[in-house]
């Protein structure tokens, strides 16, 4: 039977973990590799690694990197920065990723996600959409490069066109409870869950397991990914890497 989705969110800055705040003033917090190691023995559910500075730098994934984390990972690990054709997704699943996730590419390649999907199996290819309101409507839009560039699309119309490539998931981002410990923004995750059946996890704004509890128990089966709530400790957010127990995890997904 699936079940919810409790997923650890990694951003790599200049080579390191970071914890960012509305996608800006990023913040060290520690080795990645050594994130990994501490969350193997958490028994996590599934990881999703972004490298924040592939798309902005137009430069290849790194892939040695990627290969040094898949082969750590004891979890499904999915990877997310500066893939742009369907033979890096080859590449990185031949190095033993899970998923493969897409942002700006999804949008500036049509057609990219059909042929990845050719490629490694629907199941592997992911779309993340970044999404902030703006305007003086404050009506949702998906961004690009992160958070800089406005892509005019709306994340219902966008996730629609997605699913109709048959992309296997969709990451829901954002930017503007990213950081901040708040909760999820439920309106924005009931827009995109009318628009489509295809799963999701929804990224940005997790604060404890009280936001989690509340995304689960709305939208059943989904994923529940943070980065704040897995690295930082208490109002003075002291790094600690954390993870829920298998008690509190059967509380939650039920």
């Amino acid at each position: 039977m699936l079940r919810p989705r409790i997923i650890p969110c990694l951003l790599i800055h200049n080579g390191g973990l970071v914890k960012t705040m509305r996608f800006t003033e990023p913040k060290y917090v520690g080795d990645p590799l050594n994130a990994v190691r501490i969350f193997n023995e958490k028994e996590v559910d599934e990881l999703f690694v972004a490298d924040i500075d592939a798309s902005v730098a137009a430069r290849e994934p790194n892939y040695s990197l990627i290969a040094k984390l898949a082969s750590e990972c004891r979890m499904p690990l999915c990877y997310a920065g500066g893939v742009k054709t369907p033979e890096q997704f080859e590449r990185i699943i031949s190095l033993g990723v899970e998923k493969v996730a897409i942002g700006s590419a999804a949008i500036e390649s049509p057609g990219l996600v059909v042929q990845a999907a050719r490629r490694v199996g629907n199941q592997s290819v992911v779309v993340v959409m970044d999404v902030r309101q703006s305007g003086l409507l404050r009506r949702y839009e998906v961004f690009t490069h992160n958070g800089k560039r406005p892509s005019g699309w709306h994340p219902a119309e966008l996730a629609r066109k997605m699913a109709a490539e048959g992309v296997g998931e969709i990451v829901v981002n954002s930017i503007d409870r990213d950081g901040t410990m708040k909760g999820y923004d439920m309106d924005l995750v009931q827009a995109v869950r009318e628009a489509v059946k295809v799963p999701l996890s929804i990224l940005g704004g997790a604060g404890d397991l009280n936001h989690v509890r509340e995304l689960v128990a709305r939208h059943g089966t989904i994923g529940a990914a943070a980065g704040s709530l897995f690295v930082f400790k208490g109002k003075y957010r002291a790094v600690l890497i954390q993870y829920p127990s298998r008690e509190e995890k059967d509380t939650i997904c039920g």
